[in-house]
């Protein structure tokens, strides 16, 4: 497919202050383009309205894929870059594919012989990890863990297993409104010498990171309700 185009995975601010996270290189393919692939169309005009670029927004043509949208679809969205048109995927916060159904459209693109081009910028699951002080050579990304309390219980306990017997880095995450939850099912299940990290506000002016022992996490006073939280269990 040497006329088709290329689709650019084009990462997305964490916080709505941190513009300056997406570095020039990304803003120029993004200014390049009029043709994206993206989860809101209110929130990708947005963003891109906020990265400053001298560009109309009304000319560029926007069309939705989520985790609903059928392959048969992003084939029909892919058919203008296998035309020769280049685009680009936008993730709703953070680099598309990571916790994130622009795999999909990935995917789809592999198997028509379109380029794949990832972007530079920030990703809320890799930062959380970077700055875990956990091991970055073995780590699994669980998502959202079960709502049902016994089923959570129990997936906690076998992640927590891991963690220490492979020494494997596990990171998950939850809905904003029921982090404080989650916070008090880990302190209740995990061994007190369990490590756990929060990472709360990433690449935000109010950012909070903490590593702490389960044991030591009994004393934390702090509230996570309401803002974006990756956590970590590792040793």
């Amino acid at each position: 497919m040497s006329n088709a185009g290329k689709l650019y995975l084009i990462p997305s601010i964490i916080a709505a202050e941190s513009q300056d996270s997406i570095p020039e290189a990304t803003t120029s393919i993004i200014k390049s383009l009029d043709y994206f692939l993206v989860e809101n169309v209110r929130s990708a005009r947005r963003y891109i309205s906020s990265l400053k670029l001298s560009i109309t927004i009304e000319d560029l043509q926007f069309e939705v894929y989520d985790k609903k949208t059928s392959f048969e679809d992003i084939i029909n969205l892919l058919l203008p870059i296998q035309n020769g048109k280049n685009g680009g995927v936008i993730s709703e916060a953070g680099c598309p594919g990571i916790a994130d159904p622009g795999s999909l459209a990935v995917s789809a693109a592999h198997q028509f012989g379109i380029q794949v081009v990832p972007l530079v910028g920030p990703s809320s699951i890799f930062m959380a990890l970077m700055a875990s002080g956990f091991s970055g050579q073995s780590f699994a990304f669980h998502g959202y863990l079960p709502i049902d309390k016994s089923d959570r219980i129990k997936k906690i306990k076998e992640i927590e297993r891991h963690a220490i017997k492979s020494e494997q880095t596990q990171i998950f995450m939850e809905t904003p409104y029921r982090n404080d939850q989650l916070l008090e099912a880990l302190i209740k299940t995990c061994n007190t010498r369990t490590r756990l990290c929060v990472a709360a506000n990433l690449n935000s002016t109010n950012e909070m990171i903490k590593n702490l022992s389960i044991q030591k996490w009994k004393n934390e006073k702090t509230s996570y309700n309401k803002i974006p939280v990756i956590f970590l269990l590792g040793t």
